[in-house]
């Protein structure tokens, strides 16, 4: 059996200035701690189980430093792992105890350099007392504070590796599916939109030319309930004096977004609601092209600029 990916599991963060990234993602956004080990913080929103989808540690230089995915089965992980070796990409085992809360886990780099990690086993710790909530099907209470997103939603990455490469990559060797894309006029792909589950994307991905490395992150993005909770989310940015872009909505995906710069790494979060999903076995990827674009990044709202010095790219 073909071993498969089954949704994104967590972000992993480094910030040259930790007392600001924590305050931001913690407070402003309203992530929960789970709990902090040897130095590493882990948060979770207030709808994911699983024991952290974002973990923040100091470092000399801001990194997405990994992006983990986890497998549909527990015997995956060594298949996706011999797999890939039988492919040609060297794989590093992450050794127990290197991140809380996580199983058997390796890491290796996708021909973009950027780092992903695979793994299945992560406990789903219960919240504290103070911050569980009544429903069982939930883990803490919600709107504890802040903009308080419900889950973790997707990760996009820049490359100055072709995109159609990148994109090919995440198909054959990870069996993620292609929902929408940008093809430019010589037929090269500018932009791709993929996942593995019936979101339009748990991952983008994005030829920049003009990156500074091949392993550059565009943003990492949690997902609201509604477009009220983005108008509530505007409010709270701007009262604590976090630059945004935004609200906006997107016409690939049909999401409405706002674009918030985490002021301790820099790193770009997309807070983000309304996309669509995708149930057809049978659905045809949606092709873009360069002139669709006044329609496909901003259908309308705030323009979105990945080149301005208040919207950075980091490494990943």
């Amino acid at each position: 059996m073909k071993p498969e990916i089954s949704k994104l599991g967590h972000f992993g963060l480094v910030s040259t200035d930790l007392v600001k990234s924590l305050w931001f993602f913690k407070e402003v956004i309203g992530l929960e701690e789970t709990e902090v080990v040897n130095g590493v913080h882990y948060l979770r929103a207030w709808g994911d189980f699983e024991h952290h989808t974002l973990s923040i540690r100091a470092g000399e230089e801001s990194c997405l430093d990994h992006i983990a995915w986890r497998t549909k089965r527990k015997e995956d992980v060594d298949a996706f792992a011999e797999s890939l070796k039988a492919n040609g990409t060297e794989i590093e085992w992450v050794e127990p105890g290197t991140e809380a809360g996580q199983g058997k886990a390796f890491r290796f780099k996708t021909p973009s350099l950027h780092t992903f990690e695979i793994y299945f086993e992560m406990e789903k710790t219960l919240a504290s007392a103070e911050t569980r909530s009544v429903l069982k099907n939930q883990t803490h209470r919600s709107w504890n504070r802040g903009v308080s997103p419900r889950r973790i939603d997707h990760v996009n990455l820049l490359s100055s590796l072709p995109t159609k490469e990148f994109a090919d990559f995440l198909q054959e060797q990870m069996g993620f599916n292609l929902r929408e894309y940008i093809e430019a006029p010589d037929g090269s792909y500018l932009g791709a939109w993929m996942s593995v589950t019936p979101l339009v994307h748990d991952i983008a991905v994005s030829f920049d030319p003009n990156a500074p490395s091949t392993h550059e992150v565009h943003h990492i993005a949690y997902w609201l309930d509604n477009a009220q909770d983005l108008l509530r989310a505007a409010d709270i940015l701007k009262e604590n004096g976090i630059y945004f872009k935004g609200p906006g909505k997107h016409g690939i995906s049909q999401a409405m977004y706002i674009y918030a710069i985490d002021p301790g790494s820099g790193v770009r979060l997309e807070i983000f609601t309304n996309g669509y999903l995708i149930f057809e076995p049978d659905w045809e990827p949606i092709r873009w092209t360069l002139d669709e674009m006044d329609i496909g990044f901003t259908y309308w709202g705030d323009q979105m600029d990945s080149k301005t010095e208040n919207n950075p790219t980091i490494k990943a």
